[in-house]
C-alpha cells in the first residue's frame, strides 16, 4: 500500500511514516516510480509504535524492542532484552513520580506559607 493509504488507516501523517523509516523502525519496497509500498503488517506495527512512544519509549528504545519483538506488544515471546528495557523504563518513571511529588509538596509549603503570610498582612492592616 502507499504512504497515503497507511497514513489515513493509522491516522498518522506521512511524514510521521517516513520518520519511522529513516529511524529504522519500519520498512517498505520500493516501487519502479521510486513510490513506497508498506505491507499490510506495517498498520500494526506502525500501532506497536504509537503506543511504545506512548509509554515513554524513545524510537532508539523501540528499535531495540524491535529487535527481539516477534508480534504486537501484547502478545509476543519473552525477550531478556525487552524485560531489561521495561524494567528501566519503569525505573525511570518511578524516579519522576519521586520528584514531581517532591516538587508538589514544595509547592504546597509555599502556597500555605504565602496564604499565611498574606492572611497575617490583612490581620496586621485592619
Amino acid at each position: 500500500m502507499k504512504i497515503s493509504e497507511l497514513s489515513r488507516l493509522t491516522n498518522i501523517s506521512s511524514r510521521a511514516i517516513r520518520h519511522y523509516e529513516e529511524k529504522g523502525l519500519l520498512t517498505a519496497e520500493r516501487l519502479d516510480n521510486d513510490y513506497r509500498d508498506f505491507s499490510e503488517a506495517a498498520v500494526d506495527r506502525i500501532r506497536s509504535i504509537q503506543l511504545y512512544l506512548k509509554l515513554g519509549f524513545t524510537t532508539d528504545e523501540i528499535r531495540s524492542l524491535f529487535q527481539c519483538e516477534v508480534a504486537s506488544p501484547d502478545d509476543y515471546e519473552y525477550c531478556e532484552e525487552m524485560q531489561e528495557i521495561y524494567e528501566e523504563k519503569l525505573r525511570k518513571v518511578k524516579d519522576q513520580i519521586d520528584s514531581m511529588l517532591q516538587l508538589k509538596r514544595l509547592l504546597e509549603r509555599q502556597v500555605a506559607l504565602t496564604l499565611a503570610s498574606k492572611t497575617q498582612n490583612l490581620r496586621a492592616s485592619i
